[in-house]
């Protein structure tokens, strides 16, 4: 990628572009090339790889203000521009980690995030369940109170690197109130008694997938993260630091297409001149790049603003759902300038092409960013 001209944007300081250039350097000598046909062995070495490079301390913080979301955005954009599995490791070392960093324990966060830093263990973020997604207050995953431990019973689905994570952030209804306020997180190892992986989930873009179910499953109580009862605020607490940063990956998605794009329009030769001698080649570049730029604004504006201590609920909503969107178009665009090739399997179109469809689903929906959206402009309309 030649223009690099966004990193001179007020909303970033010289250390963010430094970042930047250093991990584009190192993943296209150590990550580009990283695919094939062994998904889970593909993902635990660029786990490590992250690791031993230095990359993953960044989405390791103590609390929510140690972490740096504009670092951590452009970290995901730039590794979803070389590697769409790398950025999913680095995502959910962040994500399956984040509960802990946030509200664990002094004894929890000695034991799991130095290894999760290095590289060392895998981490999952254990939420959704077949009826419940979206609708938190509908889980039906339940820990009951048994002396000095918790004993689960239930299901969780859509479970990203389930099958090969280490431990599991795993939340269930513990009763404290209705609703969900009666949900409390718990850290469960995975070699843990009654804890068993259920089904391997294939999706078009290959992922650690997986259906956890537990029956009978015991942990001590001093594997509970945060207090009884507040499980959602962990949860929530623990999305809002990284949901800015799916928008990030889009974007990375999105910029690798428009230059997939620009290659192809150059080269390919058609009725004596090139693509991008069409007039209508020139007008679907223009609006690629238009979208970029906006989806980038959008994003990075939420990152500055959660840097900067502001809330982001909506800032947050608005750079995910244009991002991921607009991220689908572009990359919709850039697949139809290569025609046939552009669907043969291995091109990187088309891998694009399968890897964005998820990101518009995880991380609530875009209807779902539309909701929040409206919420918070009548809200704030209301109160002004």
């Amino acid at each position: 990628m030649a223009d690099k001209r966004y990193l001179d944007w007020p909303f970033f300081e010289t250390r963010h572009g430094d970042l930047e250039r250093a991990l584009d350097a190192w993943a296209a000598n150590h990550i580009a090339h990283e695919h094939g046909g062994d998904v889970d062995g593909t993902c635990r070495r660029l786990v490590r790889k992250l690791g031993e490079g230095g990359w993953l301390r960044y989405a390791i913080g103590s609390e929510a203000s140690a972490i740096d979301t504009r670092a951590i955005c452009l970290i995901r954009e730039t590794l979803a521009r070389h590697n769409g599995l790398a950025d999913f490791a680095f995502a959910m070392q962040g994500l399956g980690s984040g509960a802990i960093s946030l509200f664990g324990t002094a004894a929890q966060k000695d034991q799991y995030l130095p290894r999760v830093a290095r590289g060392e263990a895998i981490a999952a973020f254990a939420l959704s369940e077949p009826e419940a997604g979206s609708d938190v207050a509908a889980m039906q995953c339940a820990a009951r109170a048994d002396g000095a431990s918790y004993i689960l019973d239930g299901e969780k689905t859509w479970i990203s690197n389930g099958g090969i994570a280490d431990f599991y952030v795993v939340f269930a209804r513990t009763g404290e109130a209705p609703g969900a306020r009666g949900i409390s997180a718990f850290v469960i190892d995975a070699d843990t008694a009654g804890f068993e992986i259920a089904e391997r989930i294939e999706v078009i873009a290959p992922h650690p997938l997986a259906r956890l179910k537990f029956t009978n499953c015991r942990v001590p109580a001093s594997q509970r993260i945060g207090e009884a009862g507040q499980g959602f605020k962990v949860a929530m607490a623990t999305l809002d630091v990284f949901r800015t940063s799916v928008a990030a990956a889009a974007l990375g998605f999105a910029r690798r297409a428009l230059d997939e794009a620009l290659e192809r329009a150059t080269t390919r030769k058609m009725f004596g001149q090139t693509l991008a001698d069409f007039q209508l080649t020139q007008a679907k570049l223009a609006d690629m790049a238009t979208h970029v730029d906006a989806s980038a604004l959008l994003t990075y504006r939420a990152a500055w603003q959660r840097d900067h201590g502001g809330k982001v609920t909506r800032e947050a909503a608005m750079a995910k759902m244009t991002a991921t969107e607009t991220a689908q178009q572009v990359i919709d665009a850039a697949l139809q300038m290569f025609g046939g090739l552009g669907v043969v399997s291995g091109q990187a179109v088309e891998m694009l092409y399968r890897e964005i469809r998820a990101l518009r689903i995880y991380e609530g929906a875009t209807e779902v960013q539309q909701l929040i959206i409206a919420r918070e402009l009548l809200r704030d309309y209301k109160d002004a």
